[in-house]
């Protein structure tokens, strides 16, 4: 009987981890974004720190790490590999985000810049945040360039698009 409930128990404890980690973030870290590191017990190597324009940080034991491309659990998991080779046994390390890298609109809206991404950010929300339309803004020219693609082949939007942290939208004008 107690071996039928622990393999139940560990039926349910492997789905879990199954269903967390498809809800783990995909988020890739680049310049500008600034990130908590935390080892639980280890005040000293509890960090934040913002990406250099390298995309690397420099951390206490290991020195200078290029995280450029990866998501806080790829980080966290390289974090925690290092600190097992010699410095800790068991180090339970946390990555978090504490602040995106700015996404940026130009054009035709009421204050053009540089803005601090939000998850969940849609183009609608970014004109919002820019101020709303001018009275000359075209109703469907919406340009995007995503960071890191070549800049001379904007891809049209809609209202609806995802934004993410170092897009560059632009807003056309309308002629009539």
């Amino acid at each position: 009987m107690i071996k039928r409930f622990m393999a139940l128990v560990m039926l349910c404890l492997s789905i879990a981890v199954v269903a967390q980690a498809e809800g783990l973030s995909e988020y890739k870290m680049s310049s500008g974004d600034l990130i908590k590191i935390q080892v639980y017990g280890e005040e000293e190597l509890t960090i934040e720190t913002r990406l250099s324009d390298a995309g690397t940080i420099s951390y206490p034991l290991l020195g200078e790490l290029r995280v450029l491309g990866m998501t806080t659990g790829q980080l966290s998991t390289y974090i925690t590999d290092e600190l097992l080779n010699g410095y800790l046994l068991d180090p339970s390390v946390s990555v978090a985000i504490l602040q995106y890298r700015e996404f940026y609109i130009d054009g035709a809206v009421k204050s053009p810049g540089g803005y601090p991404y939000q998850p969940g950010l849609t183009l609608q929300r970014a004109v919002s945040l820019a101020g709303g339309f001018t009275e000359r803004a075209s109703s469907s020219k919406f340009y995007r360039v995503k960071e890191g693609e070549d800049s001379s082949r904007p891809v049209k939007v809609n209202l609806n698009s995802p934004i993410q942290p170092g897009d560059v939208i632009t807003i056309e004008e309308s002629f009539f």
